[in-house]
């Protein structure tokens, strides 16, 4: 997989005849206190040193991830529009950068139902951010949290839903990754005899939760199982030489991973 254009917010490469792009929302900051060791220990004094720090937070990169197979454009997570954070809701602007017309994305598949991940369904004035879509695809465990975010009440009852093992179209599979929440999905997507697998939060701080993936996040619904589904993602990548797509690992988010025992290494693409 090589890289084939890039902007101030978005990365595009090619794999196959496919065009996998990186577009960036933004950016959330959050207290060092939100990582959290086994057994739901804060850090303290003892934080890691390589944890890299903003004006002392963390700082998230928030990404999103469209697929191009000449005809359709499928997103796979849509950024936070104006639900959260003015450092977040770039996605607009990244689709113009990277040429990407809003009207030929046609699917939408979300890895899960988090306020940064699907509130880019609509801009913020009011209108819908993808005026052809025809299909919008939930995970089937989250359709429920999904119906109970009021701003996204006209989609209520156009939403799809997805169970792991399914594939979405010819070229992307979804794989569960339940523990962040417990419908959390990675898209496993082929083309030219290379894989790269978009897998949402498996990794919220890559400064150390590579190195340590033990460490897990306070807003994972199930700490032990988003534990447990990181460590496996990871030896899937890394065992199988999938390049890897995250939604909060430093934009453009996608590179290749390595491992020695359950330790594991980022390296950017």
């Amino acid at each position: 997989m090589k890289r084939s254009n890039s902007g101030d917010n978005y990365t595009s490469y090619k794999i196959g005849a496919l065009t996998l792009t990186s577009l960036r929302d933004g950016y959330v900051d959050m207290p060092i206190t939100r990582l959290r060791q086994p057994g739901n220990k804060v850090f303290g004094d003892e934080q890691p040193q390589q944890v890299r720090l903003v004006d002392g937070n963390l700082r998230l990169s928030v990404n999103a991830f469209s697929l191009d197979d000449g005809t359709d454009v499928t997103l796979i997570d849509t950024g936070a529009s104006n639900a959260w954070l003015a450092s977040m809701g770039l996605l607009p602007e990244a689709l113009r950068e990277a040429n990407i017309a809003v009207n030929r994305i046609r699917t939408v598949a979300f890895t899960h139902t988090h306020i940064d991940h699907i509130n880019g369904l609509i801009l913020p004035n009011g209108q819908d951010a993808f005026p052809q879509l025809s299909r919008l695809l939930v995970p089937k465990e989250e359709l429920g949290m999904f119906r109970a975010e009021a701003r996204l009440q006209r989609f209520h009852e156009r939403v799809e839903t997805f169970e792991a093992g399914q594939r979405i179209d010819a070229n992307i599979e979804a794989i569960a990754a339940p523990g962040h929440e417990v419908g959390h999905t990675c898209f496993r997507i082929t083309g030219g005899g290379e894989t790269v697998l978009v897998w949402g939060d498996i990794v919220h701080v890559p400064s150390i939760q590579f190195e340590q993936p033990e460490i897990t996040w306070e807003f994972d619904s199930d700490q032990e199982r988003a534990r447990a589904s990181r460590l496996r993602i990871m030896a899937l990548a890394a065992d199988n030489t999938y390049y890897i797509a995250g939604a909060h690992l430093d934009s453009p988010g996608v590179g290749c991973i390595a491992r020695s025992g359950t330790t594991f290494r980022f390296d950017p693409l």
